[in-house]
């Protein structure tokens, strides 16, 4: 993966940088160590690796803007930092960059259960959003793998999502309104704690924009009442077309779940030796679960099971109690730390249409044989958001750049059949140099027209989304 020439000059300005820095925060919110910026070089992207020249820790909105005026005017570029849990290389630094971590801005600043919508600092973790509603019977709906950790503001900055998108949606479909510092230290709201605002929908620009556009700090978010129960279901089939045909089957029949995971022969073998959930030793699994009250519960379990059983799974699991339902998702919710226990792996991030599993899956195994590299799949069926696991060697001199190749590869089959290359995890710079293969010229110049407005002298999160030389040339413009 090709990194841009850090710009020399700037690099050594650094003392003259962090004294200006450190003229509007606090000293231990500017870190300019090298060995403590390590601890910022990379993000869960971890193939990659470069320290930046410093990093900046401010605790309000004023600080951020303060920062980014500062940054402007001596033409600094700024990478806006969540938790780093970015699996794209979203927050990966360049040499010659400010780091901008949000970790201080993690306060509720207003909740409203008559309106449904609660506001936070964008560095508070996506999990204790729901730990500050739960007690009251509500909970923030979007529900990534990693939720105990990331951010809010990588949430909006990727879009996530999580296992239980397929019914309530991804981040832009909780997402009410921001407070965004602009690069050159503006400060603009944009939404508010309404369904809709009038006007061109800034929001949704904003929100899956990996922070090219602005820094967001302050979140207004839908909040929903809890369900009154949710039951899931464990499937298990002698193939993975079987059971992603199962996945169309269910789609098709309009029954809406919560939920529905995907594990593959590899993957479940090392979530159970991780998690020992009990899973059956099959070659596909499914997760499915419904919520609403008893009766819709089984209602709905009833029409899922019937439907599983014209192909004829190897086993059929329904949980009856919440030990039962916890169990059946403790290994897919340990997935991703379990593979990492036993290969170094990079997890990919295309999207296809539902009907397409079958083709897809069939195609990655081709690719597998083809590379001579093992795939675990693990992925969100419902809404065909895909997370093949692509294992490697680290140490092994060309295996990285092997895995590279087939997982663009992959990319190119997700858009081939109708999808895109990106559902949760962002473009960053894991699939820049491929976003030529979804957008054409045209697409491509719209999308960097809108960034231009935002972001006229290009500082913002740089060599990330857009093709590397295409990007550079537009900063030097």
């Amino acid at each position: 993966m090709e990194m841009p020439t850090p710009n020399a000059a700037i690099i050594s300005r650094k003392a003259q940088i962090v004294e200006r820095l450190r003229e509007v925060l606090p000293d231990d919110a500017v870190i300019d160590d090298v060995a403590e910026t390590r601890a910022y070089e990379c993000d869960g992207l971890s193939a990659y690796r470069c320290p930046p020249l410093c990093a900046v820790l401010p605790a309000s909105t004023q600080e951020v803007s303060a920062v980014l005026k500062i940054c402007h005017e001596l033409d600094i570029p700024v990478v806006p930092r969540g938790s780093g849990t970015s699996l794209a290389g979203g927050a990966m630094p360049t040499a010659d960059a400010v780091i901008l971590g949000v970790a201080k801005l993690n306060d509720v600043l207003e909740t409203s259960y008559e309106d449904r919508m609660i506001r936070v600092q964008t560095g508070r973790t996506n999990l204790s959003v729901t730990g500050a509603v739960e007690t009251d019977g509500f909970f923030y709906a979007p529900d990534p793998s990693s939720q105990l950790a990331c951010a809010i503001a990588g949430n909006i900055a990727m879009n996530s999502g999580g296992a239980h998108c397929l019914k309530y949606g991804v981040t832009t479909n909780n997402l009410l309104g921001v407070t965004m510092v602009m690069m050159d230290g503006t400060v603009v709201e944009i939404g508010g704690a309404h369904l809709d605002s009038g006007g061109l929908d800034l929001l949704g620009v904003i929100c899956g924009s990996e922070g090219q556009l602005g820094v967001v700090t302050e979140a207004t978010l839908r909040i929903l009442h809890k369900p009154e129960g949710a039951r899931p279901v464990l499937m298990g089939f002698d193939s993975s077309e079987v059971a992603g045909a199962c996945v169309s089957d269910i789609i098709k029949a309009g029954v809406l779940p919560v939920a529905i995971e995907f594990m593959d022969r590899p993957c479940i073998e090392v979530c159970e030796a991780f998690a020992k959930a009990g899973y059956p030793m099959c070659d596909a699994l499914l997760i499915v679960e419904v919520e609403g009250s008893e009766a819709e519960i089984d209602e709905q379990l009833e029409k899922i099971i019937a439907i599983a059983k014209t192909h004829n799974p190897v086993e059929l699991r329904e949980a009856k109690n919440a030990d039962e339902a916890g169990r059946i998702w403790l290994g897919r919710k340990s997935a991703f730390g379990a593979m990492g226990q036993v290969n170094d792996y990079m997890c990919l991030d295309g999207t296809i249409p539902v009907s397409a599993l079958p083709e897809v899956l069939r195609g990655i195994q081709d690719l597998s044989k083809k590379f001579g590299l093992d795939v675990g799949n693990v992925f969100h069926a419902g809404d065909g958001n895909m997370h093949p696991l692509i294992l490697y060697n680290a140490n092994k001199p060309g295996d990285l750049e092997l895995c590279e190749e087939m997982g663009a590869e992959i990319l190119k089959l997700c858009v081939k059949v109708g999808g895109c290359l990106t559902g949760e995890h962002g473009v960053g710079i894991e699939k820049r140099d491929l976003m030529n293969v979804q957008f054409d010229p045209v697409d491509l110049e719209a999308q960097m027209a809108v960034k231009d407005v935002f972001d006229p002298k290009w500082l913002l999160n740089p060599a990330k989304v857009f093709p590397l030389e295409t990007s550079q040339t537009r900063r030097a413009a």
